[in-house]
């Protein structure tokens, strides 16, 4: 019996499945990822980051400590890298080589990389960061330099492992709830208001098979708990143990967010710290359980470093009897300016802030901050931009000082000028930092829209 074929309907027929397997493949991630990590653990007695309180160097390890990355490839071919790490931060002196290195060796260009910091307190000093703070001795210096230089190097070994490990991926966001922290600045002020953001975004690489290769958390609260002379990650160091525990095939990659003004509450004993961290990681663990949105590229991104002005400096004729004070802080501090005053001539009138945007597709928007920055500004730009779609980071590339919010500075206190003594800057921001870093990112905004 003769077949007779209806050539229109075939070609109709043709045309639905290749307009299927188009859709599809428009319709698809198009990822590769690629995750790597690298302990950072000292091998020795080291001084510790954060405390001024303290008087000698470590005594031990309670936990190890890690820097970890994510490369991302989109679909045009971009690479891009992000760096977590369990550190008090990054300031620039330590993070801008960094950035020429993976430069140079890997052609990643600056806006492709961000490097942020878990800011726990219980980790090693690096570089000369908050150098006021601490009574350190020629050769806690020595060991402080070489911990430093050997860090840089695992920088760039990791971001490198990351890039060859490079494999196809599935990007998913959703966003959780926690209610670990508490808006600091009303202890001894109970009069403030006391903003906090609770959001716990979640960014979830997985393979093709569904299985999950790296666990991307983020959350506003600093890393605080413990204050004692043991190596550890704090509360974030428990909770990405606490991930890696519950999901063997992933890497757990804690990111600090706007949580300047806010404290884990209460504090100070290892069980809190445990305890915070299984909070946290039950708060990611149900964002993964639930369902969340497939992120799409390409990965668009913009980079930016924009002055902030200080307020006018003290005279050096000041500065010389602040070196009879009895406070060792007011006294370093002094010396330490003096001694760019000898230098350069001259005290600095602002510093070099750097802000990044990456944009996912229309699935997510993830902006970093350098700094220690206050709630105010995560809270601003998820009014402006969007709640659910947007990660706001502080504590990326150059941890340098606190950014405070025109309502903070206002306020003053430690987030708005005290901490700038400790950090070794000449004098707080002056009142329109709020604004210019809010112009800055909306610029970036647009630029990676538009792209």
């Amino acid at each position: 019996m003769p077949i007779t074929i209806n050539r229109p309907a075939l070609w109709r027929v043709a045309h639905l499945i290749m307009a299927g397997v188009i859709c599809a493949v428009s319709g698809s991630a198009a990822w590769d990822a690629g995750v790597a990590r690298v302990d950072i653990t000292p091998s020795q007695p080291i001084w510790m980051g954060g405390y001024a309180a303290r008087t000698h160097p470590s005594e031990g390890i309670r936990q190890h400590i890690f820097v970890k990355a994510l490369a991302l490839k989109d679909d045009t071919g971009a690479v891009t890298v992000l760096v977590t790490s369990d550190l008090l931060g990054f300031p620039g002196e330590v993070s801008e080589p960094i950035f020429a290195r993976v430069q140079q060796k890997f052609g990643l260009p600056r806006e492709r990389v961000a490097l942020n910091s878990s800011h726990t307190h219980s980790a090693p000093v690096v570089g000369d960061m908050l150098s006021p703070a601490y009574p350190l001795g020629d050769a806690d210096r020595k060991v402080i330099r070489a911990y430093t230089a050997h860090l840089q190097d695992q920088v760039v070994e990791v971001i490198g492992k990351s890039i060859r490990n490079l494999a196809p991926a599935e990007l998913s966001f959703e966003q959780g709830f926690a209610g670990v922290a508490v808006n600091r600045r009303r202890v001894g002020h109970r009069e403030y208001p006391g903003p906090v953001e609770q959001d716990v975004p979640v960014l979830a690489v997985r393979a093709p098979d569904h299985s999950l290769r790296a666990i991307v958390f983020g959350y506003a609260c600093h890393n605080t708990v413990l204050s004692d002379y043991q190596i550890n990650g704090d509360w974030a160091g428990y909770a990405q143990a606490e991930l890696e525990k519950s999901y063997p095939s992933a890497v757990a990659m804690f990111v600090q967010d706007c949580g300047a003004d806010a404290n884990p509450m209460p504090r100070h004993t290892v069980e809190l710290a445990v305890n915070y961290g299984q909070t946290i990681a039950a708060a990611v663990d149900q964002v993964l359980h639930a369902k969340m949105r497939t992120v799409q590229g390409p990965l668009t991104v913009a980079f930016v470093s924009v002055n902030l002005p200080f307020q006018k400096a003290p005279s050096r004729e000041e500065l010389e009897s602040r070196t009879h004070s009895k406070d060792a802080l007011l006294r370093r501090h002094a010396e330490l300016m003096l001694q760019i005053l000898d230098r350069k001539g001259k005290l600095p009138d602002h510093h070099s802030y750097p802000i990044e945007v990456w944009q996912f597709g229309k699935d997510l928007t993830f902006i970093a901050l350098g700094g220690e920055v206050v709630v105010d500004y995560s809270l601003r730009f998820k009014r402006e931009y969007g709640f659910d779609k947007l990660w706001v980071a502080g504590y990326t590339n150059d941890v340098f000082a606190y950014i405070p919010s025109r309502r903070v500075l206002k306020e003053g206190g430690y987030e708005g000028g005290g901490a700038m003594i400790a950090y070794g800057q000449p004098a707080p921001f002056t009142p329109d930092v709020e604004e210019i870093v809010a112009q800055s990112v909306a610029s970036l905004m647009t630029r990676v829209q538009q792209r």
